[in-house]
């Protein structure tokens, strides 16, 4: 077959699929050598030769030690140019703003945590991000320039008809109709825009428990109660974005909660969410409740029941709060009908397998249909790690493209 370009005989969109396949498996494996690549993409010895001396070439891999401890002579391995590129993830609640840096290969090289001004405080949300991060760009050691994309994630979702921030009442100052525009001005690098419980979402498909699931919801529960949809492999959004703001879904067992948006809650919120594990403590006479923000209190709490499930009001806590989830996963299950859910935050995962195993044990009491639930695996800063997978993804989508 003739080529159009490069190496004699192959043609250039064959020959940069093959080129991200191998940059893929250096992704996946680690550092690994000509033959093993060969054997991995089906490609012959010289043909795998020619495609790490391109990669190579082009500075977007590296040579990097030899094999050791096997028969015969030492092979050359190879890995992916970590310093090829850099994106950046923002993880915004109304407490802090933490941003983080990563290399190409998925390590985080920067990190950087501010508080989130008060309502009184006339710090710009522009400013916020910047100082924000510059802190994650300063401790990696880099500059803003190396930064190839940025991903924010937020409570809430940007409407895509308006530009405006909704769903998110309680984040003050990110509300503003030139927001968007604003940050475009002061960024000098791509930036995108996405629900933060999206974003957990995503990082357990590429990272955790939804791995090789193109149909799952998650439930999240730490400050607030919501929920990511991903149906065929994508993140469904909703028309104005607010697709899984399960917290507003009105509930059997509290009241109806009206003007939703306004008062930040819903009856799903009030019912099942993490405010609401330490007033069911005290009601059932669990003492001893930890003191501080309820999002704590209810991880510890849960915690400590499902470390002793037996004891009687600690199952009764666990028994109870497992039926609240499922009234409202009962409403959103009936309707999607997925494969798989995800429970996360750590008004979630806290109850472990005991509590998993009592909302499964309930939900498929209240619903005809029975996904498998599973607890989630990415466990430390899910929502910044999502949007750092997202950044990454579309960064070595450009970078990786050895077809121009």
């Amino acid at each position: 077959m003739a080529g159009t370009a490069g190496t004699p005989g192959t043609p250039r969109v064959l020959r940069a699929m093959n080129d991200r396949t191998a940059l893929d498996l250096l992704l996946e494996h680690g550092p690994l050598s000509r033959t093993r690549i060969g054997k991995l993409t089906g490609l012959s010895k010289p043909t795998a030769s020619q495609l790490l001396a391109r990669l190579e070439a082009a500075g977007l891999v590296l040579a990097t030690g030899t094999t050791e401890g096997r028969p015969g002579p030492n092979a050359q391995l190879y890995e992916v140019n970590p310093s090829v590129a850099h994106a950046a993830g923002l993880d915004v609640t109304p407490q802090r703003i933490r941003a983080a840096v990563a290399d190409i290969t998925g390590r985080t090289v920067g990190h950087h945590e501010l508080p989130t001004p008060g309502r009184r405080t006339a710090v710009p949300v522009v400013q916020q991000v910047t100082d924000a991060l510059d802190g994650a760009v300063k401790a990696a050691g880099l500059s803003r320039s190396d930064v190839h994309r940025l991903v924010i994630g937020t409570p809430g979702a940007f409407d895509p008809n308006t530009g405006r921030l909704r769903y998110a009442s309680h984040l003050p100052g990110w509300h503003s109709p030139t927001l968007l525009d604003e940050l475009a001005a002061a960024l000098p690098m791509p930036f995108e825009y996405e629900n933060d419980v999206n974003l957990v979402a995503l990082a357990e498909q590429r990272l955790g428990a939804a791995r090789d699931h193109s149909d799952f919801v998650l439930l999240w529960n730490q400050e607030g109660l919501g929920a990511a949809l991903v149906l065929g492999g994508r993140l469904h959004r909703g028309w104005t974005g607010g697709a899984g703001e399960v917290g507003f879904l009105p509930v059997p067992g509290t009241p109806l909660v009206r003007q939703v948006t306004k008062a930040n809650s819903g009856g799903f919120q009030e019912l099942a969410g993490s405010q609401a594990v330490p007033r069911l403590a005290r009601e059932l006479g669990i003492g001893n409740i930890p003191q501080g923000p309820y999002t704590e209190a209810a991880a510890a709490l849960l915690e400590r029941a499902a470390a002793a499930p037996d004891e009687g009001s600690h199952r009764r806590l666990l028994q109870t709060y497992a039926t609240r989830l499922a009234t409202g996963l009962a409403s959103l299950v009936s309707v999607l009908d997925p494969e798989l859910v995800v429970l996360s935050g750590t008004g979630l995962t806290s109850g472990g397998e005991v509590l998993r195993t009592l909302v499964q044990s309930e939900l498929e009491e209240l619903a005809a249909p029975r996904p498998r639930l599973v607890v989630g695996d990415v466990r430390e800063h899910p929502v910044l790690r999502g949007a750092l997978e997202s950044a990454l993804a579309t960064t070595r989508d450009e970078v990786f493209d050895t077809s121009r």
